[in-house]
C-alpha cells in the first residue's frame, strides 16, 4: 500500500512514516498543502493522511479540490482541533475519517485498515492500459500471456504514467514523486529508467509505448481501439 503523508510538522510526519513503514506500507511525505495536492492528484496513492493546518493550502481545501477532481483516494484527516464543527467541516470537504492529535498509533493503524477495506473498490490490485496490466502487489507487468517483474524504480515510474495514461508527466514531477523532493536525482536518472521500461514493453510486444514530449516529459501512447 502506498500512503501520502501531508503534514508540515516534520517530526510528526517522520513519526507517521515510521509507523506506516513498520507495517510495510510505502510512504511519501509532503510538507505543504499545495505540493500535497499536486502529489495526490496523480491518483497513485492508496490513502492520504492529511493535516488540516498546512502552509500554502489548508487541508480542507486540499480535500475539497481532490474530490472536485474526482480523485476518490481515501483521506484520513489529522488535526489538533476537536470541536464537532471542525470534524463536520472536514468530512463535508471530502475526508473519509477524522482523528484528533495526539492519537494512539494502534488506533491510527486500525482506522487506516478500516478505510482501505471500506474503499476496497478504489484500491485496485492492477492498473490496465490497452493490452498492458501492472500488478500493484507483485510489480509484475504483463501483456498477452507474457510477464516481467519490474524493479522498484521502474515500477514507480510506470505506475505514475499508467495512473494518468492520457497526461504528459513532466520530468520534474517524476523525479519528485519517484525519488523524493530532497533527492539529487536529475533528468538523466529518469531517462535511464524510461529506457529500461521501453525495453520491457518491447519484450512484452505491447501496443503501449512511452512517448517523449521534448523538454517537457513523457506520456503513454497506445491505440484507442
Amino acid at each position: 500500500m502506498h500512503i501520502l503523508i501531508i503534514e508540515d510538522e516534520k517530526r510528526l510526519a517522520e513519526t507517521l512514516a515510521q509507523i506506516m513503514e513498520e507495517q510495510r506500507y510505502q510512504t511519501e511525505i509532503v510538507n505543504n498543502g499545495a505540493d500535497g495536492l499536486d502529489y495526490a492528484l496523480s491518483g497513485q496513492y492508496d490513502l492520504v493522511l492529511l493535516d488540516v493546518m498546512l502552509p500554502k493550502l489548508d487541508g480542507l481545501e486540499v480535500a475539497k479540490r481532490l474530490r472536485e477532481a474526482h480523485i476518490s483516494t481515501p483521506i484520513l484527516m489529522l488535526t489538533a482541533r476537536d470541536e464537532i464543527e471542525d470534524k463536520i467541516s472536514g468530512l463535508d470537504c471530502g475526508a473519509d475519517d477524522y482523528m484528533t492529535k495526539p492519537f494512539d498509533s494502534g488506533e491510527l493503524l486500525a482506522r487506516v485498515r478500516a478505510l482501505t477495506r471500506r474503499q476496497g473498490e478504489v484500491l485496485a490490485q492492477c492498473l490496465t492500459v490497452s493490452d498492458l496490466t501492472l500488478n500493484l502487489s507483485t510489480r509484475c507487468l504483463s501483456c498477452a500471456g507474457r510477464s516481467v517483474r519490474l524493479g522498484f524504480k521502474e515500477f514507480d515510474v510506470l505506475r505514475l504514467l499508467m495512473s494518468a495514461p492520457k497526461a504528459v508527466i513532466p520530468k520534474e514531477d517524476i523525479i519528485t514523486k519517484v525519488w523524493g523532493m530532497e533527492s539529487d536525482a536529475e533528468d538523466n536518472n529518469v531517462e535511464v529508467y524510461i529506457s529500461f521500461l521501453r525495453k520491457k514493453l518491447s519484450f512484452l510486444n505491447s501496443r503501449v509505448t512511452i512517448g517523449t514530449v521534448r523538454k517537457v516529459g513523457y506520456h503513454l501512447e497506445f491505440p484507442l481501439s
